[in-house]
């Protein structure tokens, strides 16, 4: 097995801004697999917040790309519970996963939902992100996306606007649902004050209110408020989702951050056996990024994998999601193709 990837830019449609940052692009590697005349592909994006960037991206998959040829096969690769990207960071080892995931799905014939005895979650509809801006423009595009079909909108939060930006999107949308992400950018009562200030407006569920790092302040807003609390950084692996068990009502699954599509179904295992509901969410990334975590959304209450849409141009197509729903094509492996778009460095083999 062969081991390469290649670097290209990412650029948003519009800057997203969330409590803790501004972003406007963000640089993506695709990684690439192949064994036998076929290629499995997986896509990582760099992030501040995970202190992920190009160079130790790269660093990291030339360190496991001699490992990763030792083996015969990327089925036994698969299989490997000691998996040479252990050590790697989450991101580049959920791109490698999907990488993997996808040339033995391709080699079987079969989509990567159906080589692991999951249900195809899809059709499903998706959240999409609003982010930090005045009350009118959120309630225009709120507007604009219940038009195209959206049913589900993240409104972020964080700023002095948050209560009427979540009017206005309740007042352009009032038959959507809305979860709310302060991004940990509220203190503990402060998410109490607003969550109840918000009781009209129908929050149908709040992300990570404050900073990671005290789940028991989680726990201490849940027992106090009627909205469902759902952890995101502070449910990175599944010690921390047991640490959490009883305390909140749902997880918030990336992939990039627990380390892919292995880890976040061990993780699906454990939160849902402590009755915990699952969020699917994602960083902004291209379809080829997304498409791993939409073969687990038959696990899944709450859908946000809108990453792929947030792009002026997805190098990667296969996953729709436009009219607020996304849909797998049914093919082998992830069932996304190169779209030309962006030209990541030139088309996949």
């Amino acid at each position: 097995m062969e081991l390469t990837w290649r670097s290209y830019p990412l650029v948003l449609r519009e800057p997203l801004r969330i409590s803790r940052s501004s972003m406007a692009g963000r640089d993506a590697v695709q990684v690439t697999v192949d064994h036998d005349g076929t290629s499995g592909h997986g896509e990582l994006v760099t992030s501040t917040y995970q202190r992920l960037d190009l160079t130790t991206a790269v660093t990291a998959l030339a360190g496991v790309a001699g490992r990763i040829a030792d083996y015969p096969d990327p089925e036994t690769l698969l299989a490997d519970p000691s998996t040479p990207a252990g050590a790697v960071p989450p991101g580049v080892r959920a791109a490698l996963d999907a990488a993997v995931h996808d040339l033995v799905a391709r080699r079987a014939g079969v989509p990567v939902h159906r080589l692991l005895g999951l249900p195809d979650g899809t059709p499903v509809g998706t959240a999409y992100t609003l982010g930090l801006v005045p009350p009118d423009a959120a309630a225009a595009t709120a507007r604009r996306l219940v038009a195209a079909g959206f049913t589900t909108l993240k409104v972020k939060a964080g700023d002095a606007d948050d209560l009427d930006r979540v009017a206005a999107v309740r007042a352009a949308a009032p038959r959507a649902r809305l979860l709310l992400d302060p991004n940990g950018g509220w203190s503990a009562e402060q998410t109490l004050r607003l969550l109840e200030a918000m009781t009209a407006h129908r929050v149908d569920a709040v992300e990570q209110p404050v900073p990671p790092g005290d789940p028991d302040r989680l726990a201490w807003i849940a027992a106090r408020t009627p909205v469902p609390v759902v952890a995101d950084e502070d449910a990175a692996t599944v010690s921390d989702v047991r640490r959490l068990a009883g305390a909140v009502a749902g997880v918030n699954i990336k992939l990039a951050k627990c380390g892919g599509i292995t880890a976040a179904r061990e993780i699906i295992d454990v939160a849902t056996g402590y009755d915990m509901d699952v969020m699917l969410g994602c960083l902004v990334t291209s379809s080829l990024g997304i498409a791993p975590a939409v073969h687990l959304t038959g696990r899944a209450r709450w859908v946000d994998l809108d990453g792929h849409l947030l792009l002026a141009d997805d190098p990667w197509t296969g996953l729709g999601g436009h009219d607020g729903t996304l849909r797998l094509a049914g093919t082998p492996g992830l069932g996304v193709t190169p779209t030309g778009a962006g030209d990541p460095a030139g088309a996949p083999r």
